[in-house]
């Protein structure tokens, strides 16, 4: 077994096309239901969990439309996420809202033909310069405010960034569905089951650290940067976890320079919350984690068309080979000591 071989489905499963009837007539008519009619112009932007349009409207407005994936979060889930974000821009925190629709119920959550959606003002911004100090003590500056504000209450229905739903749940779940080359299988088996009991002990060394409400997916993709700072765009993965979520994907390079950007972001970022240095004993261990996620967020969405086509390296011999040599890194990252000097 040398690529991927997903089980067959059947034809009417939606999980193996689940935005096949979203045609962009469909999708200009769910906007004509909240009273937004687009002139026909609409450009599908960079997206692959959700279907995201930027639409031209007829009285000269742009607006981007969110269809959420069907099945992936319940309406009150969903409504949480807007909520959350609500509670942010009410403080004017620099985050990108989803409009209000007449006759929504939640009110900013459209649905039409079994698709729920929400829209949102067009905002520009170009990618973050996180090797600048300034830059990295602005963006830590707004996420300091955003945790202050998501450590006012819990989420209720949204779920957390844990170990089990992370790292055991999907291990589970490659194994049980056949995405793993059998010749690989027995090596992949014993990183993945090393990587994990590593991950464990890391949370153990970091103790009882504060859950608080997070963005979630807070990469330098998902923060837009403008002449007048940063704004944070996305918030689709919020959900609860240890602060250090939120800013471990802001760093990149050796050790040394991960130290500069943590020091650079913290100095922003704890003029509004409390950062628990034990936490960063969760850096490694929590990219351990995004990283076995991910691998089965592609194999549970390879009937979807646009996930064989944007990644057509998925499943090779190679492919497994490279997660095989990730992990090994990953397991010798979590012997190291935390970062230091911030």
């Amino acid at each position: 077994m040398n690529d991927v071989d997903p089980p067959s489905l059947s034809p009417a499963d939606p999980a193996q096309a689940p935005y096949a009837r979203l045609t962009p007539d469909r999708v200009l008519d769910a906007l004509d239901t909240v009273g937004l009619r687009g002139d026909g112009r609409m450009i599908a932007l960079n997206s692959y969990e959700n279907r995201v349009y930027q639409i031209n409207l007829e009285d000269g407005g742009v607006v981007v439309a969110k269809f959420y994936r069907p099945q992936r979060w319940s309406v009150a889930q969903i409504a949480e996420e807007h909520e959350f974000v609500a509670e942010l821009v009410e403080l004017e925190i620099p985050v990108v809202a989803p409009l209000v629709l007449p006759g929504a119920e939640p009110a900013t959550l459209g649905e039409f033909d079994g698709y729920r959606f929400a829209v949102y003002p067009r905002r520009g911004g170009r990618a973050p310069e996180l090797d600048d100090a300034d830059t990295l003590e602005r963006i830590g500056r707004f996420i300091g405010r955003i945790h202050a504000v998501g450590a006012a209450r819990p989420f209720r229905a949204r779920p957390a960034l844990d170990i089990e739903s992370f790292g055991n749940e999907p291990r589970d779940w490659l194994l049980a569905n056949g995405f793993i080359p059998d010749d690989l299988r027995p090596a992949w088996v014993g990183i993945v089951d090393q990587a994990l009991q590593a991950v464990r002990a890391a949370f153990e060394r970091a103790g009882d650290v504060r859950r608080l409400r997070l963005h979630g997916d807070c990469h330098a993709g998902n923060v837009l940067w403008t002449d007048d700072g940063p704004h944070f765009v996305d918030f689709d993965d919020a959900r609860s976890g240890p602060a250090v979520q939120d800013l471990w994907m802001l760093l990149s390079g050796d050790r040394a320079a991960m130290t500069r950007q943590l020091s650079d972001v913290l100095a922003g970022y704890e003029d509004f919350a409390e950062f628990d240095r034990r936490e960063l004993h969760l850096i490694e261990a929590l990219r351990t984690l995004r990283l076995i996620h991910y691998a089965a967020w592609l194999a549970r969405r390879w009937h979807d068309p646009a996930f064989p086509a944007a990644f057509p390296w998925f499943g090779t011999q190679l492919y497994w080979q490279n997660r095989v040599l990730e992990l090994r890194e990953q397991v010798a990252a979590m012997q190291e000591p935390p970062l230091e000097g911030v």
